[in-house]
């Protein structure tokens, strides 16, 4: 079977999805009630005056707006977030081996040992899954949150919300992958706000941070259950996890719906030898 049928196939899924529960449809970090309020009522935008920003990390960025050459610019882009994609994926992968063992002694009926059972506890808080489950059952359903997403779909995300590096929020705040924050100075303000609106862009000290907050919002948002279920149902199948089918998981990140989904999908077909680069690197 053609992954241009999967794909469309899992995008039909998908959108039946999203209409049968429109709440989903959300920025990775969900809208509070008055936020909805707020978008509901026409008003007027604040445009704030444009002045020069300091920083709001101390590291030393490639200067990827000055870089004439795609390729190059690609290449450098990848090259320079796929240390973080990879680090944070692989302490994923580490915490779910350890999820995994758990649910291998509970079904065997063995009893778990105290930094087992602490471990089990402090995760289902994490993850909000929900203390009235028997110990087996909370294991089942951290297994179906506790997982990775393919580092080509997470690096086409970062090239495709940054601008390939260069937007504002990335520049200033790390922040490659549009995530909103609503606590007052915990971000940027984006210019254009609406009037009343509290939400802000979130601005990181690494980007480390920035990609495991990443991943946590793909693991916890009630907005991508269905990326989630993609990825269970490949795992219970054996099956890799391929990159473009669960890009159709992804069709709430964004207010263009299947536009977006078909052009990260493109994107990820398209730079196939970038990331053999980063990987061989």
């Amino acid at each position: 079977m053609k992954i241009s049928f999967l794909v469309k196939s899992v995008i039909l899924i998908a959108s039946v999805a999203c209409l049968l529960a429109p709440f989903t449809f959300l920025k990775p970090t969900t809208k509070p009630v008055e936020q909805e309020l707020a978008d509901a009522t026409p008003v007027k935008k604040i445009k704030p005056k444009v002045v020069a920003e300091k920083p709001l990390h101390s590291l030393t960025l490639p200067d990827f707006a000055s870089i004439v050459d795609v390729k190059e610019k690609k290449r450098q882009f990848f090259a320079f977030i796929s240390p973080a994609v990879e680090a944070q994926n692989n302490k994923v992968l580490a915490l779910r081996a350890r999820i995994e063992t758990i649910v291998d002694k509970l079904s065997l009926e063995e009893p778990l040992l105290d930094d087992e059972i602490q471990l089990l506890s402090k995760n289902a808080k994490r993850y909000k899954v929900s203390a009235q489950y028997s110990q087996l059952h909370q294991a089942h359903q951290l297994l179906l949150k506790i997982d990775i997403v393919p580092s080509e779909l997470v690096l086409v995300q970062a090239a495709n919300e940054s601008a390939w590096g260069t937007s504002r929020f990335a520049r200033i705040g790390l922040n490659y992958f549009g995530i909103w924050c609503f606590r007052e100075g915990c971000g940027l303000v984006p210019q254009g706000r609406n009037v009343g609106a509290k939400h802000e862009v979130a601005a990181f000290k690494s980007v480390e941070h920035a990609v495991e907050r990443y991943l946590f919002n793909i693991n916890t948002n009630n907005a991508y259950q269905v990326f989630r279920s993609i990825r269970a149902q490949l795992r219970a199948n054996e099956e890799e996890l391929a990159p473009e089918i669960l890009a159709t998981g992804l069709l709430p990140y964004s207010e263009r719906g299947i536009d977006y989904v078909l052009e990260l999908t493109e994107m990820i077909r398209h730079n196939q030898a970038y990331f053999t680069v980063v990987e061989s690197d």
